[in-house]
């Protein structure tokens, strides 16, 4: 089965597809900003690789979120609930970790089916 691999570059890639599964890299959003916009913004980096990888957050079947900082968890979940589809969730982790840059509060990688 051949792999297809979206947007690579030296260490990553944006998604590398196998088997009708796609699997997402970690999404941020804008350094420096607050978790509620640095979460929109990596929610809609997620929507647009799924649409290029030819799949949406319907067919999510997990989702890993790293916060920087756990306390954010409320802030993060308010927009996530506005995101997510209600009728597929996703399995999902939750976790606070330093991230590899200070001006990141959050890293947002998943799993999806292709239709």
């Amino acid at each position: 089965m051949e792999i297809s691999r979206l947007e690579p570059a030296a260490r990553w890639c944006e998604t590398a597809t196998h088997d009708g599964v796609v699997h997402v890299a970690g999404q941020v959003g804008q350094p420096g900003a607050d978790i509620i916009t640095q979460t929109r913004g990596a929610l809609a980096e997620m929507d647009r690789v799924l649409a290029l990888s030819g799949t949406d957050k319907s067919r999510l079947l997990s989702v890993t979120i790293w916060l920087a900082d756990i306390a954010d968890f409320a802030a993060m979940n308010s927009v996530w609930d506005a995101w997510i589809d209600p009728a597929n969730p996703p399995a999902r982790a939750t976790g606070g970790i330093p991230l590899a840059d200070p001006d990141y509060k959050i890293e947002i990688t998943a799993v999806a089916a292709l239709p």
